[in-house]
């Protein structure tokens, strides 16, 4: 299909002759309209940041930046889209090209755990801080709490979560925390995707700070759904991953794990936005009607 590529010259143009009007966009923007039903659509963008770039077979997919724009911006059109979860560069661009009114915004908070780096472990707050995310406006943060028992670097990475948590939530605002007990093998970081290892992050990442009023968990779909969700109360916004399997069957298994009470939402990026047949308004449309129920 032909997607409409977004003047990304023009951006350039802006941002070197009016750095100020990104500043000046934050604070026109019109805020989100809180779903009726309690649940959110956000489409995830944060991956880039941490020198995350591919998608299925393709290592390269997430790097050109008017690409990106243009499937986010087509996302981000579509009914039952709450919102956007992503780093500075990448929201400041979708605010310049006005597709972020009337859309929750969360900001990504810690991107230095880069992939394959010998540090990934350590993953340092490098991206929003919790006073930026307030005085623009924002409406949240994300934290990454993968946590490897035998790395040493994850404890400063829980340490600066637990004060970022903290801090959102002195804020009013959500924390929408994305836990993983991980571990290296031949020389890389794999997350643990069975269930008890999802259930035992999520305990972890529940105590994480001084309250947990504000607190929302991002966790991926695994085996054995309903018994992982039973393992909190808190709000549970279930993520995507790397698109691998037949769209089929993970759709069968969001709309599976939705039905549980501390389900409250989707969180997904490279699945929407790079699906099967590169249909993203069709992708988007499915997944959202998962989320809020009925044809969109």
């Amino acid at each position: 299909m032909t997607r409409r590529r977004p003047d990304t010259a023009a951006l350039t143009r802006r941002r070197i002759a009016q750095p100020g009007a990104i500043a000046a966009a934050w604070a026109a923007r019109a805020p989100a309209t809180p779903s009726s039903d309690h649940r959110l659509m956000i489409i995830a963008a944060d991956h880039p940041a941490r020198g995350a770039f591919g998608v299925r077979d393709n290592p390269r997919a997430m790097a050109s930046r008017p690409d990106l724009l243009g499937r986010l911006a087509e996302a981000l059109a579509r009914p039952g889209v709450d919102g956007v979860l992503g780093t500075a560069d990448v929201l400041e661009d979708l605010l310049l090209m006005g597709c972020l009114d009337g859309k929750l915004v969360i900001g990504s908070m810690n991107r230095g755990g880069l992939q394959g780096a010998s540090f990934e472990l350590d993953d340092r707050f490098t991206a929003y801080d919790a006073a930026t995310i307030t005085r623009l406006g924002l409406d949240g943060g994300k934290v990454l709490a993968r946590i490897g028992l035998q790395d040493a670097g994850s404890v400063a990475t829980l340490e600066a979560g637990g004060r970022a948590v903290t801090e959102l939530a002195s804020a009013g605002r959500m924390a929408m925390v994305e836990p993983f007990l991980s571990v290296r093998s031949e020389g890389r970081v794999v997350n643990l995707l069975d269930p008890d290892s999802v259930i035992t992050s999520m305990h972890i990442a529940s105590g994480l700070g001084a309250t947990s009023a504000h607190t929302w968990l991002k966790v991926p779909v695994v085996d054995d759904m309903h018994r992982v969700l039973d393992a909190t109360t808190l709000p549970t916004l279930l993520l995507g991953g790397d698109p691998t399997g037949d769209p089929v069957d993970t759709y069968r298994a969001w709309a599976d794990a939705l039905a549980h009470p501390s389900a409250a939402g989707l969180v997904v990026g490279r699945s929407l936005l790079y699906p099967r047949g590169d249909e993203v308004s069709s992708a988007v449309d499915t997944a959202a009607a998962l989320v809020h129920g009925g044809p969109r």
